[in-house]
């Protein structure tokens, strides 16, 4: 966008100094004398078409070193925390893990991470870059991660959370890494790695409504006859399953936001979600709001992230968990995540 502005004045300027030039050609061709009236006016045609030249050329200059500003001081707010060097003690566990698809990306030198981009603060979209750049979050770090330690470029592959596993399971993607929580039925289809991240504050999952509902709808047991929306093949979807109670009407979306999206535009009640991501979307759609008071309950686990692996792959499954193992003595994981919910917040994402 900043360029496109920049061209855009640099146009502009151009125009009026090619007015500039032929206001100033035409005063001097009606000129009868030195002296003359006409003389007058091109001369002080000349002089204020020069003048606006110069401050149209000043104005360009002062927006372009407030853009790169302002851009650099972006670019150092939210700086992640920059992946170490491997260790000799890693590097010797890392290279002792051989095997199976984990030789395949490492023959090819790449390794593909299927993710859903819309569930802040691991993954989402800074749209004022463009290609990979534009993917952000501590996921997205996470997937770097593993792909230094293994010696590879990492490839993001943006997909529909229903197809995020499925990518995985049958061979299309290497791994899945998108706020994965662990269910049993996601176990049964795929390899599961080690939790990776549990949220300190515990934020846990619970309920998204309109504020205008909170005295109407203060948990599970007050949507007998009202509409609850989640994530499809979600752990919320399995938390509802297990709390045992009836609701109302029960409406299946294919990404997290469009469960928020659907209560804020009153197609439904309630959201079943992950408190810290809708949290964040709530700051910044003003009317919306978590339930006081109300959290599922999460056996011990299904609690924190995972990553997807194909079925039978033990070999990347060890390094996945490998890394996850280095990640959490250097704690870089926390990090992440706090740099990207301030970013997350600074962009408005939703």
């Amino acid at each position: 966008m900043r360029k496109a502005m920049k061209r855009e004045m640099k146009r502009n300027m151009k125009k009026m100094i090619a007015l500039g030039a032929a206001a100033v050609m035409a005063a001097a061709f009606t000129a009868c004398a030195p002296g003359s009236a006409a003389t007058q006016t091109a001369k002080t045609g000349e002089t204020t078409k020069a003048a606006e030249t110069a401050k149209a050329a000043e104005t360009t200059k002062t927006a372009e070193s407030s853009a790169a500003s302002g851009s650099a001081a972006a670019a150092e707010e939210f700086k992640y925390a920059e992946i170490p060097a491997v260790s000799a003690e890693w590097k010797a566990k890392y290279d002792a893990i051989s095997g199976g698809r984990l030789d395949e990306i490492r023959r090819k030198g790449i390794i593909q991470i299927a993710s859903e981009p819309y569930f802040a603060p691991y993954e989402f979209i800074d749209s004022s870059k463009q290609g990979e750049e534009q993917y952000c979050g501590a996921d997205v770090q996470f997937a770097k991660f593993i792909a230094d330690r293994m010696g590879v470029k990492m490839e993001y592959v943006p997909l529909e959370f229903s197809a995020v596993l499925t990518s995985v399971v049958e061979g299309k993607t290497d791994l899945a890494i998108s706020g994965l929580a662990y269910t049993p039925e996601r176990a049964e289809a795929c390899n599961m790695s080690d939790g990776y991240y549990t949220d300190p504050k515990e934020a846990g999952h619970g309920l998204l409504i309109l504020e205008e509902n909170k005295d109407k709808i203060k948990g599970l047991d007050d949507l007998a006859d009202k509409t609850i929306v989640f994530q499809a093949g979600s752990l919320q979807e399995a938390l509802v399953d297990a709390s045992g109670v009836k609701v109302g009407n029960i409406k299946k979306v294919s990404s997290s936001n469009d469960a928020y999206m659907a209560v804020q535009e009153g197609k439904a009640d309630a959201a079943a979600v992950y408190k810290a991501s809708a949290e964040l979307y709530a700051e910044a759609n003003p009317g919306l709001m978590l339930v006081e008071g109300f959290q599922f309950d999460v056996p011990k686990e299904m609690q924190g992230n995972h990553v997807g692996i194909m079925k039978d792959e033990e070999a990347l499954t060890e390094f996945v968990n490998t890394c996850i193992a280095e990640l959490d003595e250097n704690g870089l994981m926390g990090k992440w995540v706090e740099t990207a919910s301030a970013q997350a917040s600074s962009l408005g994402v939703d």
